[in-house]
């Protein structure tokens, strides 16, 4: 029993086989030009001019003339006949012509013999008119063999149409050559794009463009560039590689491009997508919009994907959506992982969650990922375990990465080991840098370092300075000026601040102040320290606030110490009551010196108590003492056990 909706498909498919089959026939129907014989149209028509003529009279004309036995009227009835699918009424002419020795019409019989299933009749035909110097029918008896299986024959006869010039003959040579990796494929690839053969455009670009990336970056290297949909961590695939064979650096185009270009122009879409993706690769954004366009409007899911992620970079987000939705819908699964990362972003957690769905099934592993970032931001962390293990056994490395994070935070550590590892070899930075951890929470100062080293090498910026900390521990400073620098361009303020201890220890004692003197310009020390202290570093604040205060800047050097100070620094604390102190405001200096003793700092703890003796209060000022000389240093504990002994032989006198 066959359901309607099945033979409705079945019907459809037919029709299309059958159109599939006159395109095909319409490339090696030969026309009647190609023969010495002329069709003498003054005779039938009575014009001299028939470049006006309907197709029905041209018909008209050439029927008169075959019925009049003029051998070229025959073979072009014929081939107008085949062409627009009318087998019965082309066949007697054609085989008429053919009798008579006409070339084009043996190979218009051929196809014809071929569209009704006689292959055999119909490569015997073809021979009779490849023989005969026919191009067209060289190239179908050698797509002929090669449907056979048999290679040798195919490429003789494909040779045979390639060598008269014969496009679609080139191509095919080049096809079957390039099917055995013959290096000479390229050179009628060349040979077919320069007759105008868009497939051979295409495939010529590509061939070049592999070619210029496996010399710039070694032949077992990708260039595939990638796009990030906002809202998620995860990098998922974008358009076509625009690699170094795309473009050179300077910006001007080569010859990769400038095939995909001609490709492009006589409509092959996916030849339009690597143009867009090369000229958003360098910049030109308006003209890749107008290529993406027009390859996505081709049915192109890739170029509608990229042309949303162009959209979305210029503000255009909702149109950016249209498209998306229009290549997830052709399965695009990097287009489903973007619409589930803008309604992510808009908090429409269900719609994201489906649309990454999607994108799995689709095929993208991304879309496991992302559903378990949805569900690890939900704190649903068993279904987050669950999504993340299904990517990372599909081969996704932050997956991985973050299997293992949430095996670490679950308090298996054995258990998150191997999953960081396979991540970090599989070149996730974060793995690497998790890996130097883990081996650091052991103890493994050695094993740390060396995964600490590979994430910097990488560009990981809290690696970098881990690598740094390790240097300066032994003693290399020039190491660790060199990691410590990365680490704080990256923008650890962290590394700044050690970056500029390093620069500042280097520093010249400065000499006497000089009445007059121009204020000297800030060194590259201080930079660094005012870099941590603007991303809150207190220590670096502090540092800064010294520093102002050295140079005489006492409204800078408060401002620094005040904003150390309010973010819990005692130091900075303990420096803003000696400026205020200075300035006559001990009152205000006292509080932060309680602050500061109160949060351990035993000098603070110390001025409290001379405070106190000198306002009498002996009784707070044996408190104060006694909290100095607990908080040290030695120093400070001394005088503080001094003075309080004073206080008590006070009390007691």
């Amino acid at each position: 029993m066959v359901f309607m909706g099945d033979r409705a498909t079945l019907l459809e498919t037919g029709r299309f086989v059958q159109r599939h089959a006159r395109n095909a026939a319409d490339e090696i129907i030969e026309a009647a030009g190609a023969v010495d014989a002329v069709v003498d149209t003054t005779a039938t028509t009575g014009a001299t001019d028939t470049e006006n003529e309907t197709e029905t009279e041209v018909e008209a004309r050439h029927r008169r003339a075959a019925e009049r036995g003029d051998l070229a009227a025959m073979s072009a009835l014929g081939a107008l006949l085949l062409r627009r699918g009318d087998l019965d009424g082309a066949e007697p002419y054609l085989r008429g012509a053919t009798a008579e020795g006409d070339r084009a019409a043996a190979n218009n019989l051929g196809v014809l013999l071929h569209q009704r299933g006689y292959a055999d009749e119909a490569a015997g035909w073809w021979r009779v008119a490849a023989v005969a110097g026919s191009a067209p029918a060289a190239h179908a008896l050698g797509r002929h063999h090669r449907e056979r299986g048999d290679e040798p024959a195919a490429e003789y006869w494909l040779r045979q149409a390639a060598e008269q010039g014969h496009a679609l003959g080139a191509y095919a040579l080049a096809d079957l050559l390039e099917h055995r990796s013959d290096v000479g494929a390229e050179r009628w690839l060349r040979a077919a794009a320069e007759q105008g053969h868009r497939e051979a455009a295409y495939r010529l670009a590509l061939a070049l463009e592999r070619r210029a990336t496996e010399t710039v970056r070694g032949p077992h290297e990708t260039g595939t560039r990638l796009r990030v949909p906002a809202g998620t961590r995860d990098v998922v695939a974008g358009a076509p590689s625009a690699g170094p064979a795309a473009g050179e650096p300077g910006g001007e185009p080569n010859e990769a491009e400038q095939w995909f270009r001609q490709a492009a122009a006589r409509g092959h879409r996916r030849a339009a997508l690597h143009l867009g993706a090369i000229l958003e690769h360098r910049g030109e954004l308006k003209e890749a919009g107008r290529w993406y366009l027009s390859s996505a409007k081709e049915g192109e899911a890739k170029a509608a994907c990229a042309l949303g992620f162009l959209l979305r970079d210029a503000g255009d987000e909702e149109s950016a959506a249209v498209w998306w939705l229009r290549a997830a819908q052709d399965g695009d699964g990097n287009a489903a992982n973007a619409l589930g990362a803008l309604h992510a972003a808009r908090g429409e957690q269900q719609t994201a969650e489906r649309w990454y769905r999607a994108a799995m099934d689709a095929g993208d592993v991304n879309g496991a990922y992302n559903l378990g970032l949805l569900c690890a931001a939900q704190d649903r962390i068993p279904q987050a375990e669950q999504w993340y293990r299904r990517a990372a056994y599909a081969g996704h490395r932050e997956a991985a990465n973050a299997l293992a994070v949430l095996l670490l935070q679950a308090g298996d550590a054995n258990g998150a080991e191997p999953w960081f590892s396979k991540a970090a070899e599989a070149g996730s930075v974060d793995a690497a840098f998790n890996l130097g951890i883990l081996h650091a929470g052991r103890d493994d100062d050695r094993t740390a370092l060396v995964w600490y080293e590979r994430a910097a090498a990488a560009g990981h910026t809290e690696a970098a300075l881990q690598v740094g900390i390790a240097a300066l521990r032994d003693g290399d400073e020039r190491t660790a000026e060199r990691h410590l620098r990365c680490a704080a361009g990256g923008g650890s303020p962290e590394a700044a601040f050690r970056l500029a201890s390093v620069l500042d220890a280097r520093r010249p004692e400065p000499g006497p102040a000089v009445l007059g003197a121009p204020r000297e310009e800030k060194s590259e020390c201080e930079e660094w320290y005012e870099r941590a202290a603007q991303q809150g570093h207190r220590r670096a604040q502090v540092r800064v606030g010294m520093l102002a205060a050295g140079r005489g800047d006492l409204a800078e050097a408060d401002r620094w110490y005040r904003e150390a100070a309010e973010a819990g620094s005692r130091n900075g604390a303990f420096n803003l009551g000696l400026l205020l102190a200075r300035e006559g405001s001990e009152r205000e200096a006292a509080l932060w010196w309680t602050r500061a003793a109160r949060a351990g700092h035993g000098r603070a703890a110390l001025r409290l108590a001379l405070l106190a003796a000198r306002r009498g209060e002996l009784t707070e000022g044996r408190h104060w003492c006694a909290r100095a000389v607990e908080l040290g240093p030695a120093e400070v504990a001394e005088r503080a056990a001094r003075l309080s002994e004073a206080l008590h032989q006070e009390l007691t006198a």
